[in-house]
């Protein structure tokens, strides 16, 4: 007896393969784009370059941040003010090692300050919750700068106490602001986090959000391909 396949059912399938071929192929597409993008941070010259430090809560979302600005030639996720040496993202997760997420931006000073990194910092999350952003609960998610030199020092201090004085924020700015300490690079799947998965929940419901609200103030402050 020969068997046929409704109608609706045979468009229903078509539907699913042309779904899973596009699926696919912006999958590759993506892949591809952040190969390229790994092959670029490693041929990237770092002569003349300086290096700054922040937490903002999950690395994810402070990564993507900061990638936006231009002068900004690197930003890689990992752990640092900790207790332990080499932490791994499920001790860190604990809240037990000391250790808050952050990234270490390698940035071109002629092109962008550390003032107004620090000004990116300060208007990319809240700065008054105490080991709290959104969700995110725990140690390794303060608001931190880890200076690297007296400068940074200074510049962090002075625009804390003058965001405090300012009246910006109904509480007091919580923000620790210590010297830079070991840092330890995240897990390789914790790097460009939110360009390799952007469909992903956290990254679609809570860094693209405040990744769009940031481009909109600093929209003169962005990379030209942004």
């Amino acid at each position: 007896m020969k068997t046929t396949i409704p109608f609706f059912t045979l468009i229903f399938l078509c539907c699913v393969v042309v779904i899973s071929c596009a699926q696919s192929e912006k999958k590759q597409k993506r892949k591809a784009n952040n190969e390229a993008a790994v092959m670029d941070e490693k041929n990237i010259d770092t002569a003349g370059m300086e290096v700054a430090t922040f937490g903002t809560g999950c690395f994810w979302c402070t990564e993507a941040v900061m990638e936006s600005l231009e002068g900004v030639k690197k930003v890689v996720s990992g752990y640092e003010g900790g207790m332990i040496a080499n932490p791994s993202y499920e001790e860190v997760c604990t809240g037990k090692t000391g250790h808050a997420e952050c990234v270490e931006v390698t940035y071109d000073p002629k092109v962008i300050s550390y003032a107004t990194l620090l000004e990116a910092f300060f208007r990319s999350h809240d700065p008054t919750s105490l080991n709290k952003q959104g969700n995110d609960v725990g140690t390794q998610y303060r608001s931190v700068i880890f200076y690297h030199n007296a400068d940074q020092q200074q510049l962090a201090e002075k625009a804390r106490t003058e965001l405090d004085k300012s009246g910006a924020y109904p509480k007091p700015i919580v923000t620790e602001i210590t010297k830079a300490f070991k840092f330890y690079i995240a897990e390789d799947y914790h790097q460009n986090y939110f360009a390799n998965n952007p469909d992903q929940g956290y990254c679609a419901f809570v860094v693209a959000p405040k990744l769009d609200k940031f481009k909109k103030v600093f929209k003169d402050k962005l990379k030209k391909n942004i």
